[in-house]
């Protein structure tokens, strides 16, 4: 449900919904987005979850966090600063 309502705000900004708008209502959705993930892969079984246990799920958590910062830390720049103008 979180994911769906993140796809319609990125819709309604392709389209031309207030940037600024769409940006903080994607963030504040994120939130509910990953307690229900780190639920649904930590609880156990009993409970509705997968089991991978609070370590496990973290463990995961944390390298996704780490590759996808390091991607972005070591791609070229979209733009490119020079002198009194940018370039694209």
């Amino acid at each position: 449900m979180f994911s769906a309502v993140i796809a319609a705000l990125v819709v309604a900004w392709y389209v031309g919904a207030n940037p600024v708008l769409t940006f903080w209502l994607a963030y504040i959705v994120t939130r509910p987005l990953g307690a229900s993930l780190g639920d649904l892969l930590s609880q156990s079984r009993e409970y509705g979850g997968l089991g991978f246990g609070t370590v496990s799920t973290s463990a995961v958590f944390l390298s996704v966090i780490v590759v996808l910062v390091a991607w972005i830390s070591w791609r070229p720049p979209a733009v490119e600063q020079h002198g009194d103008g940018y370039r694209v």
